[in-house]
């Protein structure tokens, strides 16, 4: 896996600009902050993007695979500020859940999303060497 960055580009904040990997593709449909039974976590934005993160992982697991593997992530929140607000405890959950590995990222401020009471919702790419 390669992180391209063209010469003479600011480096990104928390993400790269893309990434170029060989090898066995998952596909991640989007993960919402509810635990495996389905229910909606407490808390607020950060609880719910730190669960949506945790269930990313697990579906890796399933696969072979772990977070280093990642090589996008989209990002669907339905309040940009209440993304920024979040900021700092959003950050935490990534650095814990995920490290220090930061694949290709979008994040869209959407209308809404299908599951009731969701805030954020994260789908991702990752490839296993």
């Amino acid at each position: 896996m390669k992180v391209l960055q063209p010469p003479g580009w600011s480096r990104p904040k928390g993400y790269s600009n893309g990434i170029v990997a060989e090898g066995r593709q998952v596909f991640v449909a989007g993960q919402v902050g509810w635990d495996p039974q389905e229910r909606m976590v407490e808390g607020g934005f950060a609880a719910q993007a730190r669960q949506a993160l945790l269930n990313i992982v697990a579906i890796l697991g399933e696969a072979g695979a772990a977070p280093e593997h990642l090589t996008r992530m989209t990002w669907y929140v339905t309040d940009k500020q209440a993304y920024t607000d979040a900021g700092k405890e959003v950050g935490q959950a990534y650095t814990e859940i995920i490290g220090s590995h930061y694949p290709a990222m979008t994040l869209v401020v959407v209308a809404g999303l299908i599951e009731e009471g969701a805030l954020v919702e994260v789908e991702a790419t990752a490839v296993i060497p």
